[in-house]
């Protein structure tokens, strides 16, 4: 019961209505969370339903964040859902994280990743990460709350020069965006409700085609451009 009180006294920030936001935004209805404040500037597209699993064929063509809210309202009609249909900026970026308990990023580029990552480290809130192209997925929590945490941009660098690759390009084999989404409610509803050991300082990659996770510690970067002190 303590527990679910803190889920309903939550507010959670959930950066992509996508292949991963969809299914970690259904849990975390689902679970309780009393807010529960969604970003997507993108409309349903026909070739979203094989993995975007709260839209159906007749909301092709809808704003993402409206069309999750009616069915999350349906899930759940005592949780708060905000749509924000729009590309948020850096400076409304730190707001929203300011104005959550933690943020999940669901996007699927870096540019937002590592737009996020700032407002969770400059508002010092827990990012829950995760990312899902062809068979490979990551799954991450930087607790930014602790001095000691490592950042994205830790294992990331901003000047990196990571390959950008997109599932509207590139693919993803759907079951998985489903895997990583749901575990990223699973690692925010555990620090929400003060349960468990998070993933904090831990990544997580899964190969669905052979079917093995593998776990990589990551510590924080001292010479980091986004977290160094």
């Amino acid at each position: 019961m303590e527990g679910q009180e803190k889920l309903r006294a939550a507010s959670a920030l959930v950066i992509g209505a996508g292949g991963l936001g969809c299914p970690a935004s259904l849990y975390l209805a689902a679970a309780g969370v009393g807010r529960l404040m969604i970003a997507d500037s993108d409309k349903v597209d026909l070739t979203n339903l094989q993995r975007q699993i709260l839209y159906r064929t007749e909301s092709v063509g809808a704003q993402k964040v409206f069309a999750a809210r009616s069915v999350l309202r349906a899930v759940n009609p005592d949780v708060e859902i905000v749509p924000l249909a729009a590309r948020v900026g850096a400076a409304e970026m730190d707001r929203l994280a300011r104005d959550a308990d933690l943020v999940l990023d669901c996007s699927d580029n870096f540019a937002t990743r590592h737009a996020v990552n700032r407002a969770c480290v400059a508002q010092r809130k827990p990012l829950v990460s995760g990312a899902a192209i062809r068979f490979d997925a990551q799954l991450m929590v930087f607790d930014l709350r602790k001095a000691d945490a490592p950042c994205y941009a830790c294992l990331f660098p901003e000047d990196g020069e990571g390959e950008e690759v997109q599932c509207s390009v590139m693919g993803v084999f759907a079951p998985l965006t489903g895997v990583i989404g749901a575990m990223q409610a699973m690692e925010a509803i555990k620090l929400l409700a003060g349960a468990g050991q998070s993933l904090d300082g831990r990544l997580l990659v899964f190969d669905a085609k052979a079917a093995e996770w593998r776990s990589v510690r990551v510590r924080k970067d001292a010479d980091c451009a986004v977290c160094r002190a």
